[in-house]
């Protein structure tokens, strides 16, 4: 049944697009080492993943105040530029997202991302991937609110034109998924990232995949039902 409408799909980054949780884990590292604190266990730092960068910090650092955790968050921007310049910065695509995209690329439905980087990391992650002009809206928390606050989504919303009953919201965190209950969205949570399948259906996905596959087709699936 071919589309009679547009419909949008809005992918989170790291954990649903790239796995980048090495290259996180490594600035942080970095970061916490430049301000005399231990490192960081990498498990609390995967489950901030998504959260707005200061945000994380906070979460991470609760015993500072604001202007701490602003200046690791600098010093861990720095610490990631710095992987990124050096060539050693490690953030690969899931297996069959780019297939994924080409799909439902074929069948009509327009791409966004909606993410806690920065415009200037998600431009250059797309931009190595070879997807840099796939997505008609790239939305970053440096642009406003970031997750769960639904401010991503309803911008998204609106330079795609699309209203919330025509889009779906794909992410690997609780996060996402809030933001998507926030802003009226459907949401799919995907195995493959940073926090737990019982953590995402908690949080109100409507549908959770375990490869790209299965996200192709619970996507076009759950867009072709807001047609009936």
């Amino acid at each position: 049944m071919p589309y009679t409408r547009l419909r949008l799909a809005v992918f989170d980054c790291d954990g649903t697009l790239v796995d980048s949780q090495f290259s996180i884990v490594g600035a942080m590292t970095a970061a916490f080492a430049v301000h005399d604190l231990p490192p960081p266990d990498p498990r609390p730092v995967r489950r901030v993943v998504g959260l707005s960068l200061a945000e994380a910090v906070a979460v991470l650092l609760p015993g500072h105040d604001a202007a701490f955790h602003a200046a690791v968050a600098e010093s861990y921007r720095d610490a990631f530029f710095r992987q990124r310049r050096s060539g050693t910065l490690h953030e690969p695509l899931f297996p069959g997202i780019r297939e994924c995209l080409d799909a439902l690329e074929a069948e009509g439905v327009l791409l966004g991302v909606a993410t806690g980087k920065s415009r200037r990391g998600l431009d250059a992650v797309l931009e190595h991937h070879g997807l840099a002009g796939r997505f008609v809206t790239l939305q970053t928390s440096d642009r406003g609110p970031g997750k769960p606050h639904p401010d991503m989504l309803y911008r998204a919303l609106g330079e795609a034109g699309v209203p919330a009953g025509g889009a779906v919201m794909i992410g690997d965190t609780t996060f996402d998924i809030q933001m998507a209950r926030s802003a009226h969205v459907e949401s799919v949570g995907v195995s493959w990232g940073y926090h737990e399948v019982a953590e995402l259906e908690s949080a109100g996905a409507a549908r959770i995949v375990d490869s790209a596959d299965e996200l192709t087709a619970a996507v076009l699936d759950m867009l072709r039902a807001t047609q009936e």
